[in-house]
């Protein structure tokens, strides 16, 4: 369980360090943009202040997507792979069937990938 905790505090630190990474790229974006317009409406300075929000969250959201699913996919293979282990060392012809139940829970870290592949292109 202290692992599980130190892995979340590493991805939140992860995240929150890319949401400032890209908090800091907009304001400079923005900060470019007001020195070539320098007559700026409030309602676009507004508007650019909530894109970059929306795209930390958008960040934030991802990691966090990997994260739980890779945790979650570590923690199957371990238990899964450990009763394997020890039915194929009582029969050995367990093997084949054991197997696609590791390959089953690798892919949770698959689809957590692919929800936040998701997240950052929609």
């Amino acid at each position: 369980m202290k692992k599980f905790f130190i892995v979340a505090a590493a991805l939140l630190t992860f995240a929150v360090f890319g949401a400032v990474a890209q908090s800091e790229t907009a304001s400079q974006a923005a900060s470019e943009t007001a020195v070539a317009a320098p007559v700026a409406q409030p309602e676009a300075v507004a508007a650019s202040g909530t894109e970059s929000s929306a795209g930390a969250i958008k960040y934030v959201a991802a990691a966090l997507a990997v994260g739980f699913a890779c945790i979650a996919g570590g923690l199957a293979v371990g238990k899964i792979g450990s009763a394997a282990m020890g039915a194929m060392s009582e029969n050995a012809e367990l093997s084949g069937k054991a197997l696609p139940f590791v390959g089953l829970a690798e892919g949770i870290c698959l689809w957590g990938f692919l929800v936040a592949l998701l997240i950052i292109i929609l």
